[in-house]
């Protein structure tokens, strides 16, 4: 059980993850580190072995950044890991932390089973899970600031999403949490059995079926829908799940699951009175007779608002909290994030895929600017057999935007590149696979009163040129 301060005890966490403890201690921990920097007092740092980097390799820093406990593999501490914690023990400055040392087969593994019995210590606490090709922290972030305008919510920070990041993240959950929100992301094929085990969500939104991590989900949308639907794969018949009105997948994901079905949108939703675009500025929308602020430009942002007030509102979110909690919420870093300057910047470049690059496109298309439009367009990532196609239909669809240049970055970008030229794109277009001449060449084209778009995938980090923006003839972006 938690204990006073609401943590875990080394020996709980070795019991409940099904591992050896080798070494207790006194430390009360209260979450859990995969990376070392981030380990201190209260941690307990889980090394984990990944495809470049091990974990182990950082075990020692981590237990001299004070953490509490480590667990890591039989394996590693069979081999080499008892002589290096033995010496480092015997070396370690007076007063320094002793900590506990927790052995499993594997430490993934260990720390997913964990993770679920520590969320079965809360029986009464009401859990919701977001899923989707796209949205999903988006989805997250209104639907817990809905929530906790009047009741004490819990959730993964940041993206912390996957088979490692959502069971570090349960650790978080505290007795005085009546509600929890957590997004359930997934790039393989099985990994949503795991993170649904791990949490078995009451209330569970697949706010869309699109293309992202295709090449890894099956190759099709059909095996994405497959995958996302198995958030359902724990339902017993009193949960519900929520998806698109105008889905392409609705009647798939609502058949054959073990509780009631609803869709969010538009028509779906009670009490929504229409919108209004104000551009690159966001929404203004109305929910059961309030005017309620949304700071998230695009269509696609108003569904995601519209997917979180549907959800909020099965749990007793008032229409006052639905404003509140809306109008609380500002762009995060990369994600139609708009910086206002002498050079407007909407800074969508977090992660991409068809569906979203799409999105951003129109967005960018509809808002009303005074000078020229420059859509900087990365490669898209993990699209597999569809990626020749993806990146066709992107430069197709970018030719007949509203845009004055179009800049494209990256291999794969090569082919929407080449799309492009092939509808006559009017305006100035240009490929680099290079990212430092890209940015010089930017640099020359980039006038006071243009506005970018920059959106790619994740590992493009097109976020680079944010800064050159900035310094941009002095111009000041914020």
């Amino acid at each position: 059980m938690p204990n006073r301060a609401g943590g875990f005890s080394p020996a709980w966490f070795a019991a409940a993850a099904g591992a050896e403890l080798q070494r207790d201690s006194e430390h009360s921990l209260e979450r859990v580190e995969t990376d070392s920097r981030s380990a201190g007092p209260g941690s307990l740092f889980v090394a984990l072995k990944g495809e470049r980097v091990d974990g182990h390799d950082y075990a020692l820093s981590a237990a001299e950044s004070g953490a509490g406990a480590l667990l890591v593999s039989h394996a590693w501490y069979d081999s080499v890991g008892r002589a290096a914690l033995d010496a480092w023990l015997g070396s370690r400055p007076a007063g320094a932390t002793n900590p506990a040392l927790i052995c499993a087969t594997d430490t993934l593994a260990a720390l997913q089973r964990a993770a679920g019995a520590w969320r079965a210590l809360f029986p009464g606490l009401i859990r919701l899970g977001v899923t989707g090709s796209s949205g999903k922290t988006t989805v997250k972030e209104l639907l817990a600031s809905i929530l906790s305008q009047s009741r004490r919510v819990v959730k993964n920070p940041g993206n912390l999403n996957s088979e490692i990041g959502l069971p570090a993240s349960l650790f978080l959950i505290r007795p005085e949490h009546e509600l929890a929100v957590f997004e359930l992301g997934i790039n393989r094929v099985g990994e949503m059995d795991v993170l649904a085990a791990a949490y078995e969500p009451d209330c569970a939104i697949i706010n869309n079926i699109g293309s992202a991590h295709i090449g890894m989900l099956g190759g099709t949308r059909q095996g994405i829908a497959d995958e996302k639907k198995k958030i359902c794969s724990r339902f017993t018949g009193s949960q519900t799940l929520i998806v698109h009105e105008d889905d392409d997948f609705r009647d798939f994901l609502l058949s054959d699951i073990q509780g009631r079905g609803l869709c969010f949108g538009q028509r779906s939703l009670d009490g929504f009175g229409g919108a209004r675009s104000l551009g690159l500025e966001g929404w203004e929308l109305s929910y059961a007779g309030l005017s309620c602020r949304l700071a998230l430009p695009g269509s696609h942002n108003l569904l995601n608002a519209l997917a979180a007030i549907q959800a909020a509102t099965l749990y007793g979110a008032s229409p006052e909290d639905v404003r509140r909690g809306l109008e609380a919420i500002q762009p995060l870093s990369g994600r139609s994030q708009l910086l206002r300057g002498g050079v407007t910047v909407v800074n969508d470049c977090y992660n991409a895929n068809a569906e979203s690059m799409i999105a951003a496109l129109s967005f960018c298309d509809d808002a009303d600017v005074p000078g020229r439009r420059i859509y900087v367009l990365g490669s898209m990532k993990e699209l597999g057999d569809e990626s020749e196609s993806a990146h066709r239909g992107l430069g197709r669809r970018a030719a007949s935007s509203k845009a004055d240049i179009l800049i494209f970055y990256g291999e794969e970008a090569l082919s929407a590149y080449q799309a492009a030229k092939d509808a006559s794109f009017s305006g100035e277009l240009r490929h680099f696979s290079d990212f430092d001449a890209m940015a010089a060449a930017f640099n020359r084209l980039l006038r006071e009163g243009d506005t970018v778009l920059l959106k790619a995938s994740r590992s493009m980090a097109l976020e680079r040129l944010v800064d050159l923006i900035k310094d941009f003839g002095g111009t000041h972006v914020s």
